[in-house]
């Protein structure tokens, strides 16, 4: 027996014009960790205008340099395919940037925080240097 759809639930044909005009998109990433070693140098999770939120992005050092690396899980013929992507080149490059962005910007904090607590050389060899007392 066959369903009656009502009014409501009758998909609406887009107007051309809606299609065209592409909403702002806000990204909120937020770097898990940082790695220093492997291909492997980041995971991410990016917030998407507050509606969407996509886990396990990954920054990955490749021979061509850094990118980015959604989720994402083994077909049966051996490909990699991801579960969730930007749909547009546009779209992607914003994405990209973004987690890239932010990436940048949590790697330069490590290192400023790495310096502040390392002590200077002259800090160490006072701290180190055999006290004599008179």
């Amino acid at each position: 027996m066959a369903k009656s759809q009502t009014p409501s639930a009758t998909p609406r044909k887009a107007d051309p014009a809606e299609a065209r005009t592409p909403l702002p998109v806000e990204f909120d990433v937020r770097i898990q960790s940082l790695q220093f070693s492997g291909s492997t140098r980041a995971t991410a999770t990016v917030d998407i205008n507050g509606a969407f939120a996509v886990r396990g992005v990954k920054v990955m050092e490749g021979s061509k340099g850094l990118f980015v690396s959604l989720p994402g899980y083994k077909a049966g013929n051996g490909e990699y395919k991801d579960i969730c992507f930007p749909c547009t080149k546009e779209s992607r490059m914003q994405f990209d940037s973004a987690v890239l962005g932010a990436y940048d910007q949590a790697l330069h904090q490590a290192q400023a925080q790495s310096q502040k607590s390392a002590p200077s050389v002259s800090q160490q060899a006072q701290s180190t240097a055999p006290k004599m007392s008179m």
